[in-house]
């Protein structure tokens, strides 16, 4: 009974590390009870390996990969010249294979493609490989497959394609597929395989390239619990406009939908069917999009709408108002980048129930900063730009202290220039010291981003100040980032 306590609370701690998957190996080396605790967690999704464009990572996976694969399959490749050195020459302690509930067939096909770049061996014997491994995947496995993601990859064409349905095991490794991740290129009869096994596919992201396979519309037809639609057109791909009838013919109860496109005539008047939205999503590299098409949905009522992100180019900003007057007062995370002061002095008539704000104030904008912050009394998330034409570091911290909310608690700073950042110590310090005297107080996440952010950091009193009011628990959270690192 204690041994089972102790591999409890280790499960417990190692599952808040599934995303440090270099702490969870190592904690595989500690002794077998850390072993057993962690093993599951680490391979339950081990594609999304931190650095896994690292050579030595890589080897690694597909190392292992191999060791687990029967020895019928072994001989083949022996056979047709494929050698890749395994980490013992016995049997694997665990069938790791077995606890993937993620599958990505597009970074096998990269990990082979690494691992084999320097050996003269034939596209066909590679492809090989990538079959014994997925069927290693779908024979006789204890877990189901929950994510799969199928991008075309390297073998798009049919001499290529990896038949499912000839594998044994599959319908029963697929049938509670939940996550589908895919290329819309991929040969005709992955859809048809797909459509016919899993039916409760409920996340489904599919990224246009320059061909729409037929299939495509049946899949999506098939799918009875779909409520997360990402579509995301390549640059040079084709737009959704084909799938449409599929997603509007049947009844979809969506809750996300994600449209990302570079195209100027983008198709949105689609988006009425799915009044059960939660949130939405849109990425348009070219503002034509939303100058010709967002005005069909101004007068559109999306009652459970809690989401509403422009992630690139915005709307028209009167046709944006409209859509918030009918739509504003039940956001709770709004997200804009390109807009004036009138567009975030209607958010503060409009939106007033905001837990989330991200949005763009001029440098003589701050009193609608203010108004914003006084009348958005939920607001717990805040991120503006600063620099350049933008907010003052200094003032915007000094409005923050003043006018932001009891719930106030994350505060992101985004620098849109690549000049240094002009806050001085004793300002940052100023403000911590205020916002210690806030009743009631909340601890801060305080998180940067930007081209000169590197300049905040090199400045060390800057970072004594950080260091200080971490320990004393003002700063819950202090973060860096890049505009790179996205």
């Amino acid at each position: 009974m204690p041994c089972q306590l102790i591999y409890d609370c280790l499960n417990k701690i190692f599952e808040n590390l599934e995303e440090d998957k270099f702490t969870l190996h190592s904690c595989l080396l500690v002794n077998r009870l850390w072993r057993e605790a962690s093993v599951g967690i680490l391979w339950r999704n081990i594609w999304n390996f931190k650095y896994s464009n690292r050579v030595d990572v890589i080897s690694r996976i597909l190392s292992t990969l191999v060791a687990c694969l029967p020895n019928r399959s072994k001989n083949l490749l022996c056979k047709n010249g494929i050698f890749i050195a395994t980490p013992t020459c016995k049997p694997p302690l665990y069938n790791y294979a077995s606890y993937c509930k993620v599958l990505s067939i597009r970074k096998i096909d990269q990990m082979i493609e690494y691992v084999l770049e320097n050996q003269q061996i034939a596209k066909s014997k590679k492809y090989l490989l990538l079959e014994e491994i997925l069927k290693m995947f779908m024979m006789n496995q204890i877990i189901s497959l929950k994510s799969l993601d199928y991008y075309s990859g390297g073998y798009p064409e049919r001499d290529y394609y990896i038949y499912f349905s000839s594998f044994s095991g599959t319908k029963e490794y697929l049938k509670n597929l939940s996550e589908l991740y895919c290329s819309s290129d991929i040969y005709y009869k992955f859809f048809y395989e797909i459509s016919q096994i899993c039916q409760k596919i409920q996340t489904l992201t599919i990224k246009f390239k320059d061909v729409i396979s037929d299939g495509l519309e049946n899949l999506i037809s098939s799918q009875k619990k779909l409520k997360h639609l990402k579509l995301i057109q390549d640059p040079d791909g084709v737009c959704w406009t084909e799938i449409i009838p599929s997603l509007t013919k049947h009844p979809i109860e969506l809750t996300t939908l994600y449209l990302c496109s570079h195209l100027e005539n983008v198709p949105l008047s689609f988006i009425d069917n799915f009044t059960t939205l939660q949130e939405l999503v849109l990425s348009f590299k070219s503002e034509e999009a939303f100058l010709n098409n967002f005005d069909q949905l101004q007068y559109v009522t999306f009652p459970r709408l809690k989401v509403l992100k422009f992630l690139d180019e915005c709307p028209r900003v009167e046709i944006l108002i409209k859509f918030l007057e009918i739509n504003g007062k039940n956001l709770e995370e709004l997200y804009v980048e390109n807009n004036d002061n009138l567009l975030n002095l209607n958010i503060a008539k409009l939106c007033i129930n905001l837990k989330s704000l991200y949005t763009i104030f001029k440098d003589d904008e701050v009193e609608t900063l203010k108004v914003i912050l006084s009348n958005c009394q939920y607001l717990e998330s805040i991120g503006v730009w600063c620099d350049g034409e933008y907010l003052n570091e200094k003032d915007f911290l000094e409005i923050l202290v003043k006018y932001s909310s009891k719930n106030f608690n994350e505060l992101r700073i985004c620098y849109v220039y690549d000049g240094p950042s002009e806050i001085f110590p004793e300002e940052l310090e100023e403000f911590f010291i205020n916002w210690k005297n806030r009743i009631p107080r909340k601890s801060l996440s305080f998180i940067l981003k930007g081209y000169c952010v590197k300049s905040f950091e090199n400045k060390k009193e800057n970072m004594k100040v950080i260091e200080k009011y971490k320990k004393l628990g003002i700063i819950k959270k202090f973060e860096i980032e890049n505009f790179s690192e996205e």
